[in-house]
């Protein structure tokens, strides 16, 4: 019977050392997979500058026709929030949820285009107060969206640009070319005066 060099409790170490090993590289596969496929979305710093309910006041003010939508009622204090209103959270839904940039009319259409159902998912679960409200607002959201004009969409993401970026309300004036002074015109010289044919008794001047 041969001899056993290593005991058995070595055996069974190195065993499970390498199952331990094995676990820790498929949870780290699992979880690196995860976040590629679900990357954390992180609040731009430039949200931090602003206060959104301010601003969605402000736009508010300039558009008086875009609806409030402020008449749900809080979770946990039975009371109506009158300051969640649709323009609030359509600020929190762009920044915070899909972190879109505000200085781009672009970003804030496909924003608008997220709300029409013509461009990316929204998720009932992750939309803004959908926690803390009894009633979940994005199909009220969605439907006060899609109740506005073309011309009234337009107004709000200008309104929204113009919010978050004020140079872009006030754009400073590009100074125009003066006219050019026109180019002197150059006098015309003379006609050169050519020695006139001899005419009959032209020879009577040379007499003397």
């Amino acid at each position: 019977m041969p001899f056993d060099l290593e005991p058995r409790f070595v055996l069974r170490r190195r065993h499970f050392t390498r199952v331990a090993f094995v676990v820790i590289g498929i949870v780290l596969f699992i979880a690196f997979s995860i976040l590629l496929a679900n990357p954390p979305r992180l609040a731009p710093a430039y949200a931090q500058r602003f206060r959104i309910d301010e601003v969605g006041r402000q736009i508010q003010q300039q558009l008086p026709d875009i609806p409030l939508e402020n008449e749900y009622v809080n979770r946990e204090t039975g009371e109506v929030s009158p300051n969640n209103t649709l323009l609030t959270r359509l600020i929190r839904y762009h920044i915070y949820i899909k972190g879109r940039p505000v200085n781009y009319r672009l970003d804030w259409k496909l924003t608008l285009a997220d709300y029409l159902g013509v461009n990316e998912r929204m998720e009932p679960a992750t939309y803004p107060s959908g926690d803390t409200l009894r009633t979940n607002p994005i199909e009220g959201d969605r439907a006060a969206i899609r109740s506005l004009t073309r011309a009234q969409r337009e107004a709000l993401v200008q309104a929204l640009v113009s919010a978050f970026n004020p140079q872009a309300a006030n754009p400073e004036p590009v100074p125009q070319p003066s006219p050019a002074a026109p180019s002197p015109v150059p006098a015309m010289s003379p006609a050169p005066r050519f020695p006139q044919e001899p005419q009959p008794g032209d020879a009577n001047l040379l007499a003397p």
